[in-house]
């Protein structure tokens, strides 16, 4: 992948969609740059912005949309929930690809210069940017927030990082830096109490909350700083506040590592603090996206607190976190528009596992060539897979066999894994076909070009064998699950575990087929020889399984 950068501005404006639109106008007026979610709010007036793409264009956006905010917004007049300092408030640039964060931290200071030079706006450098730690941490530099800038600004040790030390009552200050990839999510409670919702905030937030002397003051240490109450979760930051728009008080976090601390995990957290103190939690929201394996997590986690198997469906563990969370409680969430990898995968792979079933058949009775054997293979493989996780989950949930919830579990769970790596190979396979075509199609006139054209013939027909043996190895994979099955797995279903081996050993040996036609192909004559040989033995393999399981399937029947 190239190198991709995502950034997330603050914008603090919330309720004027057309100050919002040209404001993302900007955005994506620059090629290269590819808007993912803009999430606005009302009661914080702001508005959280997401795009990606390549380091120079990701920073020109956000010069052109800091510059945009800056001419559109009064922040002499601004009121709202969400802490704030500017017009364009915060500007973090984020890693996805290709990039260190060493790197992306230069590519924010070069933003940040370039807004403090051209614009002539105070800029401060935040995370992983800022080479100073005593002024890292975002909450720090926006102390005080718009309303304290004008003093603040003045002080020695506040002097923006670029721009001018002046106070911009229309603009106020931007911050700008380079930080890890944060979730900001805010959980719903049953309760308008402000107050409540902070004391909450306290108990699982990082910083916690400050000690208190017998007197009742904020307590201090033997060099006069104040002393915290450490909360219960790491990598938090939270607070509380009450939206109007909804009618509820919120705990409004970030996450700011979730390998730390996870969704699910602060969610829970919540559901305890909130308990201890006579509330209850009504659901939450995500705001701006989410990473796909945050959702992934907490279905799975919340299925094993029900003692229920987690080898299901990528959708299906989605809507279990979703309902779980509650993150339907406020309005809908839609995956597909939250998800930070399905707003970037590439739409033109996967054509053909998008297809429903008539349409897939009726593409590949078509005259086209592709998709062929290799193709049709892959996705029986993928089925005889789906029919051994199907018995499976079927058996992690038969009653009577509770105590062995866990053993189907991870058998569903493997399934699940060969299944979508299957079905990822049906247009791999085609498109290893169509890469051989496309390497015939190339020109022949010169020495040079007929030279490049064999390098690429080679390359693609290797390309096209080596797919085709990958699923022969899953497919193999795949038996044992099945036998495992037919041996031990709910006997109501014993004759699908029989079926999906047979399936299974139809795509090892229709792969095979494929793996010999295309091995032809190849000028490494050793390497073909290789390839022929260890499928031959995957082959065996598989018809041994396959006898076992069809062995035992009989016996039951």
């Amino acid at each position: 992948m190239s190198q991709l950068i995502e950034c997330v501005p603050n914008f603090s404006e919330g309720r004027d969609p057309a100050v919002i639109r040209q404001i993302t106008d900007a955005i994506t007026s620059v090629e290269g740059v590819k808007l993912l979610n803009v999430d606005p709010g009302k009661a914080t007036n702001r508005t959280v912005v997401t795009f990606v793409g390549v380091p120079a264009a990701v920073t020109e956006a956000a010069f052109r949309a800091i510059r945009k905010a800056g001419v559109l917004i009064d922040m002499s007049r601004h009121t709202g929930e969400h802490p704030r300092m500017g017009a364009a408030d915060v500007c973090p640039l984020i890693p996805i690809a290709g990039l260190t964060m060493e790197e992306t931290a230069a590519c924010a200071r070069q933003l940040a210069e370039r807004v403090g030079r051209e614009l002539n706006l105070p800029v401060y450098l935040y995370e992983y940017a800022q080479p100073n730690p005593a002024r890292r941490n975002l909450s720090v530099i926006r102390a005080g927030e718009y309303e304290g800038l004008a003093r603040k600004i003045r002080q020695p040790e506040w002097t923006p990082d670029y721009g001018p030390a002046e106070f911009d009552a229309r603009r106020g200050a931007t911050v700008i830096g380079a930080r890890d990839f944060l979730v900001a999510y805010n959980v719903n409670l049953n309760t308008t109490s402000t107050r409540r919702a902070n004391a909450v905030a306290f108990d699982v937030r990082e910083a916690g909350r400050p000690q208190k002397d017998a007197a009742g003051k904020p307590a201090k240490d033997a060099n006069g700083n104040p002393v915290n109450i450490p909360g219960n979760l790491k990598s938090v930051k939270a607070i509380g506040w009450f939206i109007p728009e909804y009618g509820v008080a919120q705990v409004s976090i970030n996450l700011t590592n979730l390998a730390v601390t996870p969704v699910h995990v602060a969610f829970d957290e919540v559901c305890r603090a909130a308990g201890v103190r006579g509330l209850r939690v009504t659901g939450s929201e995500l705001v701006g996206l989410v990473p796909l394996q945050s959702l992934l997590d907490a279905g799975r986690y919340f299925l094993r607190k029900q003692q229920r198997s987690v080898g299901v469906s990528e959708a299906e563990l989605i809507k279990i976190a979703v309902r779980s969370l509650g993150l339907n409680d406020l309005a809908p969430f839609k995956p597909e528009e939250r998800v930070i990898e399905y707003l970037l995968r590439d739409t033109v792979r996967g054509r053909l596992v998008a297809m429903d079933l008539k349409a897939f058949a009726d593409e590949t009775a078509s005259e086209s060539p592709a998709p062929g054997g290799g193709s049709i293979a892959a996705y029986v493989g993928a089925l005889g897979a789906s029919l051994g996780t199907m018995v499976a989950n079927l058996s992690a949930h038969k009653s009577g066999w509770d105590a062995r919830w866990e053993e189907f579990s991870r058998w569903a769970e493997q399934g699940q894994k060969l299944k979508d790596e299957l079905l990822a190979l049906v247009d791999e396979d085609t498109a290893a076909f169509n890469a051989i075509m496309a390497a015939f199609g190339l020109p022949k006139g010169t020495a040079t070009e007929k030279s490049a054209r064999t390098a690429a013939i080679q390359a693609a027909t290797k390309q096209a064998a080596e797919v085709p043996f990958r699923v022969m190895q899953l497919c193999t994979d795949t038996l044992p699950l099945a036998l495992a099955m037919a041996e031990q797995g709910n006997p109501n279903s014993i004759s699908d575990a029989g079926v999906g081996a047979l399936c299974a050993r139809a795509a090892v040996q229709g792969a095979y087929l494929n793996v010999r036609i295309n091995a032809k192909g190849l000028a490494d004559r050793a390497l073909a020889a290789k390839i022929v040989s260890d499928g031959a033995a995957l082959e065996q393999r598989a018809l041994a399984l396959e006898q076992q399981v069809l062995a035992a399937v009989n016996a039951a029947l």
